[in-house]
């Protein structure tokens, strides 16, 4: 994505069900779950650069030792300083006690981190903060191992301020306003009520205080916690939970908007945001690892039982497509598929561009991450230069020469690697007018392979605000001299804010949306605006039900094909020589490649909850007063 968006974020959670020893003498060392846990993160790196966390919890330890262990960081190597600090802990009580590396029981008993129940997170400060105290996971604490409760997630919710209203009106005083805490202080809140009924029909069984501990574990409903926690959550989430005795929780939104895998064997249950990560980390096969259903939550109990318990009832399925066209690992045998498709369902636009001249068009992708979608466009491309050479020879017949017949059959689309990202290059001055000289220099391209009678076809993941491609790219193509560059995006127009765990707060921070307002004032229908504008304010007041995306009626005088063109004129500045032409997939194009994953509301507007259409309208309101604020 040539314009760099906030990622969501990642979870990992890790619980072994053998004893420490067990993976001591099978693999050599009794830090398997540690280790497994980097993997998964690590791996998960492209989901978050802004924050790693790390929380551990140890099993039916004595009274007063540590059993819960957490280490966070908001560093540049967010991770690797995460597991830098495990490391040095760890050789730092070894050096202490160099007769106890073999020596499991000790190690359990006395180490920090190693345990048997792990949750890690990677992140992006979605919620616009990133300081320390906002990395997860979130630590709710108390003398009482079961209202102990550790929290990670990748989600937004749109209602927090209802929330927040929520936990007030119950009679707490929340430390700060993030969705984060609004959460864990709601699950914490009805975990506490859980325990305490637990506790009560403990002491009706005759059980004194420290007797009622192991009949709490048994007996805690999680299911139960979690539904009464969760009624009022309008948002996209995956959120991951351990209580400090020992259970844990992996719940995933009724829409199923936040990606959620997990599988199990007899020695590990594993958690991860993504499918091949955990593939590649257990090295088990595709159909081992299973997604987990909508509305529901994956329970672990302290014994190891897994379950699977229906939380909320599952609503339409509304999949993130972006996590599919960009945010998750293109290694993923299903999605590295999709993300071709995108690139071979765009590309009859893309002949229609270059009217059908194959012989004399350049193929590329900016940046590396649409090079999947470039596959699909190459394989496209070959296979409509096979037809006309197929095509050609049965015309010709038996008139052809061999030479004519080789000529025919050499012929290949041309392929090429054109710009490469310079990695070390850094924007570092902050004066405007410097900055965009510099930026101008972030790609090298490779010269010698365009001729000026050349189109020059680029692939992109996606276009969300263009500037990058008016500022950098599209200057570094023209260079070139080709005859015409068209920039092709794999995902449709960007035309709405996402709410639920991508950062897209802001909706005239998009090309689409500025390119419908030039129209508008172009066809004198700007007054569109001022209507726009008047039904969303007189939403605020109204029932979820009641609510309408009416942002959708500034796009409507307007085709898709028009607000492209409309694009392309605002990318193109005045010293940029060759034609510039734009192309998005198409929606239709969208749902064809990736069929299981129909969250589209970026594209098309159609948000699959309430606080998602309030969100919209509030992002139109803050765009028409000139409020440069969050719309939820």
């Amino acid at each position: 994505m040539s314009d760099a968006i906030k990622h969501e974020c990642g979870i990992a959670l890790v619980r072994l069900k053998k004893p420490l020893q067990f993976y001591k003498d099978k693999y050599g060392t009794a830090f398997y779950g540690i280790n497994k846990m980097y993997l998964l993160m690590e791996k998960q790196h492209n989901r978050g650069q802004d924050g790693a966390g790390f929380a551990s919890v140890k099993f039916d330890v004595e009274p007063g030792t540590r059993y819960v262990s957490r280490v966070r960081s908001n560093k540049s190597q967010p991770i690797q300083d995460v597991f830098a600090q495990i490391n040095d802990r760890i050789n730092g009580v070894f050096e202490q006690n160099p007769t106890k590396k073999d020596d499991v029981k000790w190690q359990e008993d006395n180490m920090p981190y190693i345990g048997n129940l792990f949750l890690g997170h990677v992140r992006y400060g979605t919620f616009g903060k990133n300081s320390i105290e906002s990395v997860h996971p979130f630590l709710r604490q108390s003398n009482w191992k079961h209202q102990n409760l550790i929290v990670a997630g990748n989600f937004n919710m749109t209602n927090s301020n209802q929330i927040l209203e929520e936990l007030i009106a119950l009679g707490q005083h929340p430390k700060e306003f993030t969705d984060t805490v609004t959460v864990m202080e709601k699950i914490g809140h009805f975990l506490e009520d859980e325990v305490a009924k637990l506790y009560q029909k403990a002491k009706k069984k005759g059980f004194n205080k420290r007797e009622a501990s192991p009949f709490i574990e048994k007996h805690l409903s999680l299911k139960k916690v979690l539904r009464r926690s969760s009624r009022n959550w309008d948002g996209g989430y995956a959120m991951a939970g351990l209580v400090g005795h020992g259970d844990a929780f992996v719940l995933r939104d009724p829409n199923g908007i936040r990606p959620t895998y997990f599988y199990e064997d007899e020695e590990v249950v594993v958690v991860a945001s993504e499918r091949p990560v955990i593939q590649t980390v257990f090295n088990v096969k595709i159909d081992k690892v299973q997604e987990l259903e909508r509305g529901h939550a994956l329970i672990i109990k302290k014994n190891g039982v897994t379950s699977i318990k229906k939380i909320k009832e599952p609503r339409e399925n509304k999949a993130c497509s972006f996590e599919r066209i960009y945010f998750s690992r293109g290694s993923d045998a299903r999605i590295y598929e999709e993300r071709k498709n995108l690139g071979k369902y765009v590309f009859p636009q893309i002949l229609k561009s270059i009217d059908s001249d194959v012989s004399n068009t350049v193929f590329s992708y900016i940046p590396n991450t649409a090079e999947t979608s470039f596959y699909g466009m190459t394989e496209a491309a070959e296979d409509l230069l096979n037809q006309q050479k197929t095509a050609q020879i049965l015309a010709g017949g038996k008139n052809l020469s061999a030479k004519k017949v080789t000529e025919i059959l050499s012929e290949r689309p041309r392929f090429e690697k054109i710009a490469i990202k310079d990695a070390k290059l850094r924007t570092f001055i902050a004066d405007d007018n410097s900055r965009d000289d510099l930026v101008e220099h972030v790609y090298d391209i490779t010269y010698g392979v365009v001729k000026p009678t050349d189109n020059l076809v680029i692939i992109d993941d996606s276009i969300v605000r263009g500037t990058t491609l008016k500022k950098s790219i599209i200057k570094i193509l023209d260079r070139l001299n080709p005859k015409k560059i068209v920039v092709v995006s794999s995902a449709p127009q960007i035309r709405y804010p996402d709410c639920y765990g991508i950062d897209m707060a802001r909706i005239d921070a998009f090309i689409a949306f500025k390119a419908a307002l030039e129209l508008l004032k172009e066809t004198n229908q700007y007054s569109i605006i001022d209507k726009v504008y008047k039904k969303c304010k007189a939403q605020q007041t109204k029932e979820d039900g009641e609510i309408t995306n009416y942002v959708k009626e500034v796009y409507n005088p307007f085709t898709a094909e028009q607000i492209s063109a409309k694009i392309a004129q605002m990318l193109k500045t005045e010293d940029i020589k060759a034609e510039v032409e734009v192309i998005y997939q198409t929606i239709e194009g969208l749902h064809k490649a990736c069929p299981d994953n129909l969250g589209d509301w970026y594209f098309t507007g159609d948000y699959p909850t309430p606080g998602g259409m309030r969100v919209v309208n509030n992002a139109f309101i803050n765009f028409y007063e000139g409020n440069d604020k969050r719309a939820y």
